[in-house]
């Protein structure tokens, strides 16, 4: 869920009351960052307060380097609270899976869906060794099978147990995770959210991650057609690693992506109106965010792509603390590592020296407006070794730079500075056009890389 889409954050079209409506007794973090572009680093650094330099989890279905895989909210809250994690999204699940013993209560990707039939589930002394040899390799969804026989009778059984659920209420399909065998209906999805929770004992922690509105973007039909208003979004240039999708082709998928952030945010309002109902939300801290964003421009759909433009990596933060009536707006540069210090710090335990975030303003810290934010892709490089190829960017102030480091296609290392706030969209690249600007930023941010990696920069 991108901040970039939501009219929490002054998006034109209305795709969140009710986050907005929340927001009336919340704290807004109005420049939150997350510390990647996809699920397995931007996860990893919200439940273990360490960047991803630090924590290595930066590749497709990664984990956290083993060394560190204790250093985790669950385990660091300790006894004291009943600890759940529910993940839909089955690469999250994996992290999850790696801090297996500090959670009290795990549900695995299938709960309170319709379908679910992952072979990995099966195994339940190893679930991350046989989720990349059956679900990843033998049963894989979306590529050829590496089992053609046993991948294609998977294929056909899922299928045709999803036909006979019916589809009227998705013209576009049951939503499911791209990439695995499991279907689900949202509002069932929160139902079962509901139920549990009230019956979970206290003082309790819950880890919920929702897959929607990850693509594929699968609204109901009574969100279907909202956002049909004629209004196309700003032309932007492709840009080298285009992905080759048509401007008309992005455009559409914006109006699905909306539609489906529609989706979500509707029963987010009955899950807030159940815990008003009930007393939950006075007595608790409430966190909304997300892992990353959406980039839906420059020939772009989707996140799996070397950029770092806003749009993926600026996403939503809105947290209201117990007792709280009066909304907040905080303008200062935050960041996912944040969570787990400040979540330590509400829940009355010890901070560890490791914790590479800070607490949030208004919930312990001060603002800094000048406060630096990194933001890092590395899927490419090598877990263990150098960051061999690398996409590296800072923001400080209303400056953001972007390098590029290690990609043959540009021969060196190449960056790109933007004013976001006269310039929010990242159209006018200032990096050719102010030298002396330029010279600084850049000096800062091949300082810090040099810092976290030792790699050569041109």
């Amino acid at each position: 869920m991108s901040a970039y889409h939501l009219s929490l954050y002054n998006y034109r079209r209305k795709t969140t009351p009710n986050l907005e409506r929340f927001a009336r007794r919340a704290n807004v973090y109005n420049a939150h960052y997350s510390s990647a572009n996809f699920t397995v680093p931007g996860t990893s650094s919200m439940l273990t307060g360490l960047d991803p330099w630090t924590h290595r989890a930066f590749h497709l279905s990664g984990l956290v380097a083993r060394d560190l895989a204790d250093h985790n909210i669950f385990e660091l809250l300790g006894k004291d609270y009943h600890r759940l994690a529910f993940s839909q999204n089955v690469w999250a699940d994996n992290l999850l899976n790696q801090f297996r013993s500090g959670i009290d209560e795990f549900l695995p990707p299938g709960s309170f869906g319709e379908l679910a039939v992952l072979p990995s589930e099966v195994f339940k002394n190893d679930p991350n060794t046989a989720h990349q040899i059956q679900d990843d390799l033998l049963f894989d969804f979306v590529d050829p099978p590496g089992s053609l026989l046993f991948g294609l009778a998977h294929r056909l059984y899922f299928e045709g147990r999803k036909r006979r659920m019916g589809e009227r209420q998705f013209p576009r399909g049951i939503p499911q995770p791209r990439n695995y065998p499991v279907s689900y209906k949202l509002e069932n999805v929160f139902d079962g959210l509901i139920d549990r929770l009230d019956e979970l004992p206290q003082p309790f922690f819950a880890y919920i991650h929702i897959f929607s509105p990850h693509a594929p973007y699968r609204a109901r039909r009574d969100f279907i057609g909202l956002f049909d208003d004629g209004w196309t979004h700003i032309r932007k240039p492709e840009h080298m690693f285009t992905e080759g999708e048509s401007y008309e082709t992005i455009e559409q998928n914006r109006i699905w992506y909306e539609e489906y952030i529609a989706n979500v945010d509707f029963e987010f309002g009955r899950l807030m109106d159940h815990l008003e109902e009930t007393g939950m939300l006075d007595n608790s801290y409430f966190l909304v965010t997300s892992d990353h964003g959406e980039l839906l421009e420059r020939g772009v759909k989707g996140h799996v792509t070397p950029l770092l433009y806003e749009p993926l990596v600026r996403v939503p933060l809105v947290i209201s603390s117990p007792g709280q009536t009066q909304g907040k707006i905080i303008d200062s540069p935050t960041t996912s590592v944040d969570l787990l210090p400040t979540l330590l710090a509400a829940a009355g335990q010890k901070i560890p020296d490791w914790a590479e975030g800070k607490l949030l303003p208004e919930l312990g810290g001060t603002e800094e407006p000048k406060r630096r934010i990194y933001t890092l892709e590395a899927k490419s490089a090598p877990a263990f070794g150098k960051l061999s190829q690398a996409t590296f960017a800072m923001r400080e102030e209303k400056y953001k730079i972007i390098m590029y480091h290690g990609y043959k296609v540009f021969g060196e290392d190449v960056f790109e500075l933007y004013d976001l706030e006269n310039d929010p969209e990242e159209m006018n690249d200032l990096f050719n056009q102010d030298p002396s600007l330029a010279e600084e930023f850049k000096d800062k941010l091949v300082g810090k890389f040099l810092e976290i990696d030792n790699s050569e920069v041109t």
